[in-house]
């Protein structure tokens, strides 16, 4: 599809909006986001899961000029968007290294014609050779820079992605290969960022000036709660339990390694359940299947790692289960946020070793053992740094080891590293660094006595509330039995309904 607009306003992108997706208007923030990015302006997003956030920078990319690069963490991510984007006649692609060749090298000719309205790459690709020298063509026009799900830079970037970390000096190292003039906004787009974390992406990203936008986390329809275990046996009757009062309707049960998601899907096959593990190690065409089979209800949820989740859109999702939980509070919330993106009632449960971790280890000795791997990462930055020269190619310190690029970014963090461009480092006079272990953040919210919407508002920038009415800490038990007077109705046609809560 050709769509010439005849100036960049708001009303020629809501004649968009409703040509090519169907909506009648924008909705929240979507508006003046999107008259932002087609202002030339950078921008800064957080907006709930659900919230409309790929609308506000594909629209921009079709009333801008040029191409639009859009990084993106996971191939499900790309791929599903771009799909999206063909089936409503937009010339869009995304590269990755699992592709086969013949597809790899064809769209790289689109690039080369400049035939791409929108690009989709990781990191790792849009630095890679043959990308980036394509991008540096002066006949090609860039009419704006997207980092989605902005939030993995600073959850990823300096433990297993350091390739997040260089992605500052793109946009003045591409700027420099274009005419005199030449100029593109950059914007970050997440649905997860306390106010330390979009300071943090903004700093790394360059960001100049931009314009935030930043809706609280807060979703009333979704019902949070936290289900205490003492034993491997005791987490797993729980689950079944709590899958026993959602009935048919749809969710997803996250864990935190592949083993993991492979075992307990396994085992809940066993029980009868239409279910299948999900995780990045397994093969795309396989992980797409998975998909499609949760999305058109031939499973009734997956078992998955956080591959699974970012940009999936299934609005019915009902429930999401934590057989495990996450390190960080902003991947909990991005990963709770898939359930009631209709707006309709939703219910997230977590299984969480008791208070003391004597009983039931489980979540202690995890949380440990990646708190111990990032402490070995920053020991041996700490190593690096005092061998480092002043400046160098990023090229030669990863030829020596790949674990050099982790350190260059933990270093980078601590404002002891820059970049004179995506290639090149330099290294401040001097430079120390002092290794320090992580912090633990999902004790302090299991073990808060407040409110949990509450505590999950103060830690993301909001206020504080005493009662939201839709947690466990808040809502007084509830009688499962009671469908008809409870004030919380049936989740779907198949009856399922909210497990008791209990303080």
């Amino acid at each position: 599809m050709t769509i010439i607009l005849p100036a960049r306003s708001l009303t020629n992108a809501t004649t968009l909006l409703q040509q090519v997706w169907g909506y009648p208007s924008f909705r929240s923030n979507q508006a003046a986001i999107v008259s932002t990015l087609i202002e030339g302006r950078d921008a800064m997003v957080v907006m709930p899961t659900g919230g409309g956030k790929s609308l506000c920078f594909q629209v921009p990319a079709l009333v801008r000029s040029g191409l639009t690069i859009v990084i993106s963490p996971l191939l499900a991510l790309m791929e599903n968007q771009v799909q999206d984007l063909k089936k409503r006649g937009i010339n869009a692609a995304c590269l990755h290294s699992q592709q086969a060749r013949p597809e790899y090298k064809a769209i790289l000719q689109e690039l080369t014609q400049h035939k791409l309205k929108l690009l989709y790459v990781s990191p790792e690709t849009l630095l890679s050779p043959q990308v980036w020298q394509r991008l540096l063509d002066p006949r090609l026009t860039i009419g704006l820079l997207v980092l989605d799900e902005a939030h993995c830079l600073t959850a990823w970037g300096d433990s297993f992605r350091p390739a997040y970390f260089r992605l500052g000096p793109v946009r003045q190292a591409l700027l420099k290969a274009k005419p005199p003039g030449s100029h593109f906004p950059v914007a970050a787009f997440t649905a997860t960022a306390d106010p330390e974390t979009t300071k943090s992406i903004a700093q790394i990203l360059h960001l100049q000036n931009p314009v935030s936008f930043c809706d609280e986390p807060y979703r009333p329809n979704l019902q949070l709660k936290i289900q205490r275990t003492y034993t491997r046996r005791d987490r797993r009757k729980k689950l079944l339990k709590a899958l026993q009062h959602q009935g048919k309707t749809s969710g997803l049960i996250y864990v935190r390694s592949r083993e993991e998601s492979e075992e307990l899907a396994q085992w809940l096959q066993c029980r009868g359940y239409r279910t299948s593990a999900y995780h990045a190690g397994m093969s795309p065409s396989y992980r797409r299947r998975v998909e499609q089979d949760w999305l058109t209800g031939i499973q009734q949820f997956c078992v998955c790692t956080n591959a699974f989740g970012m940009g999936i859109d299934h609005p019915s999702v009902r429930w999401v289960f934590h057989y495990h939980l996450p390190n960080a509070l902003s991947e909990y919330l991005q990963e709770i946020g898939r359930a009631g993106r209709d707006g309709k009632p939703a219910y997230a449960m977590a299984l969480a070793s008791e208070r003391t971790g004597w009983i039931d280890s489980d979540d202690r000795d995890r949380w440990r053992f990646f708190q111990t791997q990032a402490h070995q990462l920053q020991i041996a930055a700490a190593q690096l740094v005092k061998t480092l020269p002043s400046q160098g190619e990023m090229a030669r310190l990863l030829q020596k080891h790949q674990r050099n690029g982790i350190a260059l970014a933990l270093l980078q963090r601590a404002g002891l590293v820059t970049w004179s461009d995506p290639f090149n480092y330099k290294v401040a006079p001097k430079a120390q660094f002092r290794p320090q272990k992580p912090k633990l953040e999902m004790p302090k919210y299991l073990n808060h006595r407040g409110c949990r919407w509450g505590y999950l508002r103060s830690q993301f920038g909001f206020a504080d509330v005493a009662d939201c009415g839709h947690c466990d800490r808040c809502c007084p038990p509830l009688r499962t039995e009671a469908r008809s007077t409870s004030r919380y109705s049936p989740l779907s046609p198949a009856g399922a309904i909210l497990p008791s809560l209990s303080r």
